[in-house]
């Protein structure tokens, strides 16, 4: 329920709080270009400029670290779509068809439609949150481990979608990524594939192997190659371009919807956050496209539904944060930490005693959409400029700012070692056509899906079958997980038969 003596509080103090303004668009340029360079994260940004937040109001500082979310949270899409870099694990599918569009001289169009999605979905994230705060903290306190197992497997769900030529090699690729993402201590403490070595002790870092096995591989693709886009006449600069992609997003606003929808709910969960949001939200677009869809090939509508969702569960992460105090992910445990600097502590007391508060950070996170749509339009005009620069000096310096920043995010050597392990691996992985992408989400699900299930075998002291049919979340998710495995083959068979009645 609305209180609307909280909604004129909340006016109240933005309106008469201008500092609280003046860091936002600092916060999403720093958003923008820590998402956007390969190997940082948005979280490394929120963590070297928390300190500043001392110096800062509560507002303030919490607006000043969400623009920094929300610039982070399209700024990884660039490099995805450019350059097949995921800049953060939240972008991996945007790769799929982002990087095809632009090979094909598209990349103003799927910038453009990038940077809609996101921002589009970012608002609707918001606009749940003001609407649900409460609802959504009740139910979120619902969910146990079982559930979070069968989101997981949900994610996972998504290898079966990628497949490309041969099923049965998607399926290994993906068996090879839980694999790898199972290195290290287990939840049991015992150790497993470290070989001995103290760097694999908490498993194999997932940011530098994403930029192994995407971007190195791709660029090793690229050594014969002179420009990223081949046509000189496609590889201008073009706002115009830029804003049809805009409008190309605007065409979609069921898979825009979807994806903000899928987004809120999954980023409300702890622990889970955009990676997953990110691959689910993909997945349920290219099923309901059925056999009409070019999903893998450059399908706009892969790039919209990834980014909408990844975008938008930042309004699900802020919803835990502020309504039981549980950080959804890096970010929001990041903000966390500003609260405690402020002394301030989410949960139930505080939304009741500080609604207008709570209100005022919605309201100011929905200006900083707008906001994003302006600087981001900039942004994308610089950054696009890449296409123009040759790959003879473009690979090596890309290569260069990958370990470099593979470094920065493990603070040792096992991250360029990684990225040099993981660029070989991606390469043999395309040269005999196995598929990238579910060795990925093997590796980013692993360890979760492992975890999550030990636990309800623990909750369930062996009886698991019982256990999950006394919890009617899981039952549900379940069902909601059946049906989304089902309908497509169910679609798929129909249309099938149809064309053979047409032969006959």
């Amino acid at each position: 329920m609305i209180d609307m003596a909280g909604v004129a509080g909340a006016v109240d103090i933005l309106t008469h709080n201008a500092g609280a303004w003046l860091v936002v668009l600092p916060g999403l340029l720093i958003g923008l270009i820590f998402g956007a360079v390969p190997g940082l994260s948005i979280s490394i940004g929120m963590a070297i400029f928390l300190p500043l937040t001392l110096y800062m109001d509560f507002l303030q500082a919490i607006l000043f670290l969400t623009a920094i979310f929300t610039g982070g949270g399209f700024g990884c899409a660039i490099p995805a779509i450019l350059m097949n870099i995921p800049g953060t694990s939240a972008a991996v599918a945007t790769t799929f068809d982002g990087y095809p569009m632009a090979r094909r001289g598209e990349h103003n169009i799927a910038l453009g439609a990038a940077l809609a999605a996101s921002t589009i979905g970012t608002g609707l994230s918001y606009l749940v949150l003001f609407l649900f705060v409460s609802p959504i903290a009740s139910v979120v306190l619902r969910l146990g481990p079982s559930e979070m197992f069968v989101v997981a497997i949900w994610g996972m769900s998504l290898i079966a979608v990628l497949r490309e030529r041969y099923f049965a090699r998607g399926l290994l690729a993906g068996v090879l990524g839980l694999l790898i993402g199972t290195i290290g201590v287990s939840a049991l403490g015992s150790f497993r594939g470290t070989m001995g070595s103290i760097y694999l002790f908490d498993g194999v870092p997932a940011i530098p192997a994403l930029i192994g096995l995407f971007a190195a591989s791709e660029l090793f693709n690229l050594i014969r190659t002179d420009y990223l886009v081949a046509d000189e006449e496609k590889r201008r600069l073009n706002l115009r371009g830029i804003l049809a992609g805009v409008r190309l997003a605007l065409r979609y606003p069921v898979e825009i919807l979807r994806g903000g929808v899928i987004g809120s709910l999954i980023g409300a969960i702890p622990g889970v956050g955009s990676s997953v949001a990110n691959l689910v939200s993909y997945a349920d677009a290219k099923r309901r496209a059925g056999a009409g869809g070019n999903f893998g090939k450059g399908d706009p509508r892969g790039v919209i539904a990834s980014e909408s969702a990844n975008s938008s569960s930042e309004g699900g992460s802020m919803a835990t944060l502020l309504a039981l105090g549980i950080p959804g992910g890096g970010g929001t445990a990041i903000m966390l930490a500003a609260f405690a600097t402020h002394n301030v502590t989410g949960g139930p007391r505080f939304l009741a005693d500080n609604t207008d508060v709570v209100y005022a950070i919605i309201f100011g996170n929905l200006v900083q959409v707008i906001l994003l749509l302006i600087v981001g339009l900039g942004f994308i005009f610089v950054a696009s400029a890449i296409v123009k620069v040759p790959l003879r000096l473009l690979v090596p310096t890309v290569m260069m700012m990958a370990l470099l920043g593979s470094y920065a995010y493990t603070g040792s050597i096992a991250g360029p070692v990684t990225v040099a392990v993981f660029s070989a691996l991606g390469w043999v992985m395309r040269r005999y056509e196995y598929p990238v992408a579910a060795t990925v989400i093997g590796i980013l699900l692993g360890g979760m899906i492992e975890g999550e299930m030990l636990r309800t075998y623990q909750l369930a002291s062996g009886q698991f079958a019982e256990y999950v049919m006394g919890r009617p979340v899981t039952l549900i998710l379940l069902l909601l997980l059946a049906a989304s495995l089902a309908l497509p083959a169910v679609r798929t068979y129909r249309q099938r038969n149809a064309l053979l009645k047409e032969k006959a």
